[in-house]
């Protein structure tokens, strides 16, 4: 099955550990249709939201509280949000490594990184099945070892809301 569409409920890893997120801008990479945009900006949070193609979120452009990047991450250009930072980092159901070290880099002192996208083994439920889509066994935790304090991890196998192999992981930028 497919990743969840933004008519699907936020992510309950994504709600669980919203509240954990300081003051300040959080940031929705990859924010396709907008599903956490549309939670944390209903939360009364600004939110930045960065994809290749805005459509999804075009009912959100004039909304104050919401700021639309069109970047292709994977183009090879630039890193689109210069050296800000953000109080939360939101990643889900997406993955390129070569942007690891701006993702990490974008998340402020004391701030959270929140990250969801399948994991080795998800071949056997459909898409993705490329392996660079695919995180490794335990590479969330190795991305953030020595810089971030994680505050939950999980690399599984689920089958609710659908089946698939995820590695999800909510880490705070401050050493451990």
């Amino acid at each position: 099955m497919a990743a969840p569409e933004a008519s699907d409920p936020v992510s309950p890893w994504v709600r669980r550990f919203a509240p954990m997120i300081p003051p300040g801008l959080v940031l929705d990479l990859a924010c396709g249709k907008g599903r956490h945009s549309r939670f944390f900006l209903k939360a009364g949070r600004k939110v930045t939201g960065v994809d290749i193609d805005l459509a999804g979120v075009a009912d959100l452009l004039t909304n104050p509280d919401f700021e639309a990047i069109r970047a292709d991450l994977e183009g090879g250009g630039p890193w689109p949000l210069g050296q800000r930072r953000f109080a939360g980092v939101i990643v889900t159901n997406y993955l390129h490594r070569p942007l690891f070290p701006a993702i990490l880099a974008a998340v402020q002192a004391g701030g959270l990184l929140i990250y969801e996208t399948f994991a080795a083994g998800n071949e056997r439920y459909g898409r993705p099945q490329n392996p660079d889509f695919l995180l490794r066994r335990g590479e969330l935790l190795e991305r953030v070892r020595g810089r971030f304090r994680v505050l939950a991890y999980e690399d599984l196998e689920q089958t609710e809301p659908f089946p698939a192999c995820v590695q999800r992981i909510a880490a705070v930028n401050s050493p451990s």
